[in-house]
């Protein structure tokens, strides 16, 4: 009898520290940035008759399922520094009234209700059509290589520097002034009124250098450029 009570209290025992337990729980789901949204409309280099526009994209996704705000970004300047108009849509799309005769430059991301957002989708530019106006300033020259803030190697070398630019009037003939230099407040002009898109620049190792174009029509316009940078190793 004595025996049996022991075996009794020690099933008890073992089935109070054993399994049979709740189900270990699940780690937490890691939550995602949505993905980029893709620009629509108005197309990259419009020339906008009206300027009550009506920007349009197409949508994120989100792997979590949650809800997508947009936040839209419209500046004078491919640097949005400032920018112009910044304004919020839970839909693909937002009206916004911009100046008259201005060119532009505008970019979307999207933010998921953790507040993880996506990059800044890429940048597209148009021009608002003027009261009067006969000729349409080039847009801001863009970077094609070296990168913003690259890391050359292997000077002393020849380095082209490349861009690109385009002007809504078609027709215009676009010629380029290069500034160049280490001192970025004090840049001097290595080219001037030439019609190639690219500079063959000298680089001296362990430098940091800095230039900028200015794009000019054959109608008198111009547009200068931001400031860009590398550096040589």
């Amino acid at each position: 009898m004595r025996n049996l009570l022991y075996i009794a209290i020690l099933s008890i025992s073992l089935g109070s520290c054993g399994g049979g337990g709740s189900d270990p729980t699940p780690p937490p789901v890691v939550n995602t940035a949505p993905t980029v949204p893709t620009l629509a409309l108005p197309v990259n280099n419009s020339l906008c008759t009206d300027n009550v526009l009506n920007f349009t994209w197409n949508a994120s996704t989100d792997a979590e399922g949650g809800v997508i705000t947009y936040e839209i970004q419209v500046a004078k300047n491919t640097s949005f520094s400032p920018v112009s108009h910044t304004q919020t849509s839970t839909t693909t799309s937002k009206s916004i009234t911009l100046e008259k005769g201005i060119a532009y430059y505008w970019r979307v991301k999207a933010t998921d209700s953790k507040n993880a957002s996506s990059n800044y989708s890429s940048t597209f530019n148009l021009y608002t059509e003027g009261v009067g106006i006969t000729n349409h300033l080039p847009f801001s020259p863009e970077l094609v290589s070296p990168t913003l803030n690259e890391i050359v190697h292997g000077a002393p070398k020849i380095l082209a520097l490349t861009w690109t630019a385009s002007d809504v009037d078609t027709s215009d003939i676009l010629t380029y002034d290069v500034y160049f230099g280490t001192d970025k407040n004090n840049l001097s002009i290595v080219s001037s009124s030439q019609s190639a898109k690219t500079y063959s620049a000298s680089l001296l190792a362990s430098k940091n250098y800095y230039w900028k174009v200015t794009v000019k029509d054959n109608k008198g316009g111009q547009t200068v450029g931001q400031v860009w940078s590398f550096t040589t190793d």
